[in-house]
This record gives structure tokens, C-alpha cells and sequence, in this order.
């Protein structure tokens, strides 16, 4: 996805099958449980399926090393899916990259997939997402 900077930030579910192309340099993973190791630098937010970060500060933390990142690097965010959890985190780097809380979603569901962030308090979580 595109963010109004242009910085690119790609979404994924871990279900589908890794996209061709280059690798990410950084991946964070949106997961209940720990995460396989992947070959390339990554985090882990402890995120179970259709719920919310069990550590909100720390998924910002990584999300705004998502975003520093992707200045530079090729980076992901991914979960099983790739559209609620995706979506949501998603949605909050696109706050830390200037787009309206309010307007997150939106954006989200415009530029990446149009199901994204799919819980009420996915999108309250989003529209309460400061930088």
C-alpha cells in the first residue's frame, strides 16, 4: 500500500502464499502466538485473530518502526488473513504518515483492500490512534 508520503508498506496474511518478488527487510506479524522465523528482521505484536493488540503501546512502537522503516527499506505487515489485523495496523501507519485518525479506514479500504479492518473496535482502536 501507498501511503500519501509514498512510502510503500505491504499487507499480507500468512495463509496465502509469500508474494513473488524481493523479500521485506523487516516484517512485523500480527499474530496470537509467536511467529516462525522468517530470514530477515521482524517483530512480533501479540494480536489474537478479530481482537485488538494485547500491548497497544508497544504495537505503536513497532508500527512507527514499520513506518521509519519503509523510508528505505522493503517492509510488510501481515497476520493470518491479511485484512482485519492487517487492515487495522495498516490503517494507524497511515495515521503516523499523516492521514487523519478519522480517515485511516477510509484510506485503508480505498488503497489496500476494501474489507479491511473488519471489527467495531478495530475501527475505534484506529480512530483513537495517535502518532
Amino acid at each position: 500500500m501507498r501511503l500519501p508520503s509514498g512510502r510503500l508498506v505491504r499487507g499480507r496474511g500468512l495463509r496465502d502464499p509469500m508474494p513473488s518478488g524481493h523479500p521485506p527487510a523487516f516484517g512485523a506479524y500480527l499474530l496470537g502466538s509467536a511467529p516462525p522465523e522468517f530470514g530477515w528482521v521482524s517483530r512480533w505484536i501479540r494480536w489474537p485473530d478479530f481482537r485488538l493488540p494485547a500491548d497497544p503501546s508497544y504495537a505503536g512502537k513497532v508500527l512507527a518502526e514499520v513506518w521509519e522503516r519503509a523510508a528505505g527499506e522493503r517492509v510488510e505487515i501481515a497476520c493470518g488473513g491479511g485484512r482485519g489485523r492487517t487492515g487495522t495496523a495498516l490503517a494507524c501507519v497511515a495515521v503516523i504518515d499523516g492521514v487523519p485518525a478519522e480517515e485511516a479506514v477510509a484510506y485503508v479500504r480505498e488503497h489496500y483492500h476494501p474489507r479491511a479492518v473488519e471489527t467495531p473496535w478495530q475501527r475505534k482502536f484506529v480512530r483513537s490512534f495517535t502518532r
